[in-house]
């Protein structure tokens, strides 16, 4: 690919992330995540946080105590802000994308007050507190709302139309939530995600409230703040298959793969690692596997993949953002998660997983993945800076 090409399809500008912050079932901060999908070590275990009895399934992985949504966002912002060596001015600088189901508040006021919780009014509210800019955009949109909110912050950086962007999401695990997914029959019955392997039975729902700095290479090298990761490329494609089931093919999938790649200048080889989105329902991760053999082509039986989602669960929308973290992190330390709870091969799912924990990489760039209802896809693609 040719500079120019690759320009026109990233920017001009290159784009990095300098800061991050994390909180989920294994605690604050992005080491004890990391440790535990090195480690294969998932953090599922029966919920106490409001009452399950009569549900088919009874386990999900959460913070313990009762965290509040707002408090944790907020605190989440401040700490990747801190990492990224951000002053009280540069924030207040700062346009923040919040990733989000929605203010938790908005089912139980009445009806007059309803539009004061929506989730616009909710992220301007998050980015007021947290002593960030008035501009503020809120993203809704399933299990791609992060991602989304991602690649928008990145190509909005590229593009010289800001240096710096937070991007942060939130979801914490919730009665109503709960029984919607357990009504549908989606959640584990053995109480395990199992991506990829055989006798897998669905997902389980994990919290994760996360925040990231995305800022311009050129304004962190200004200010000489040390990257975590190059943000190298992004794609989007929907297929609008069903509004449930992916596309068999993973054709919809592939695509926004095959844009990340062409976007960040690298070819499939290239790729070391893939955080696959995983969410260990047979149809799902069958249709990702194709997705993957048809953007990557024979590299897709080579490159190492696995879902942390085998740990930390399914965190909604902000679960491409939490896996995007845990994905920078093993870069950085050289080695790869495990996907945790296989049981054995599928022949629907020819990947080359990683099972045992001591695997290390050297690899520069890996690919995190992300599908949702609707036919939505995302591919994140970072590299060592």
């Amino acid at each position: 690919m040719t500079e120019s090409v690759s320009a026109a399809r990233r920017g001009p500008r290159s784009v990095v992330v300098t800061g991050a912050a994390v909180l989920s079932a294994l605690g604050r901060g992005v080491r004890p995540l990391l440790a535990a999908a090195l480690d294969g070590a998932p953090a599922f275990a029966p919920v106490r946080r409001f009452d399950v009895t009569g549900r088919r399934v009874d386990r999900a992985a959460t913070h313990p105590g009762a965290p509040v949504l707002v408090d944790e966002l907020h605190r989440a912002v401040g700490e990747a802000c801190d990492e990224a060596g951000l002053s009280t001015a540069r924030r207040a600088d700062c346009p923040l994308h919040l990733a989000v189901h929605g203010d938790p508040e908005l089912a139980r006021v009445p009806v007059a007050q309803r539009p004061a919780h929506g989730a616009d009014a909710f992220a301007a509210a998050v980015a007021r507190r947290a002593g960030l800019s008035g501009a503020s955009r809120a993203y809704t949109s399933a299990c791609v709302a992060s991602s989304t909110a991602v690649a928008d912050a990145a190509a909005a950086v590229a593009h010289g139309q800001a240096d710096r962007i937070v991007v942060a999401a939130g979801y914490l695990v919730e009665a109503d939530q709960f029984a919607v997914f357990d009504a549908g029959r989606a959640l584990a019955r053995d109480g395990r995600i199992r991506p990829f392997s055989s006798g897998r039975t669905g997902l389980l729902l994990g919290d994760g409230v996360v925040a990231v700095v995305v800022e311009a290479a050129s304004a962190a090298r200004a200010r000489r703040a040390r990257p975590l990761a190059v943000l190298a490329g992004w794609g989007r494609a929907g297929d609008a298959y069903h509004v449930c089931k992916p596309r068999p093919d993973g054709a919809g999938l592939a695509r926004a793969v095959v844009d990340a790649l062409h976007r960040g200048g690298v070819g499939p080889e290239r790729v070391g690692y893939v955080n696959a989105h995983g969410s260990g329902t047979p149809i799902s991760d069958t249709a990702e596997a194709a997705a993957l053999h048809r953007a990557l082509g024979d590299h897709a039986s080579r490159v190492p993949v696995s879902s942390t989602k085998s740990v930390h669960g399914q965190a909604l929308e902000a679960g491409a953002l939490l896996e995007l973290v845990v994905t920078i992190a093993a870069l950085r330390a050289g080695r790869l998660p495990v996907n945790a709870g296989y049981l054995g091969p599928d022949e629907s799912c020819p990947l080359n997983l990683v099972l045992d924990r001591a695997v290390d990489t050297g690899s520069d760039h890996a690919l995190s993945l992300t599908s949702a209802f609707g036919g939505a896809n995302t591919a994140l693609l970072v590299g060592t800076p």
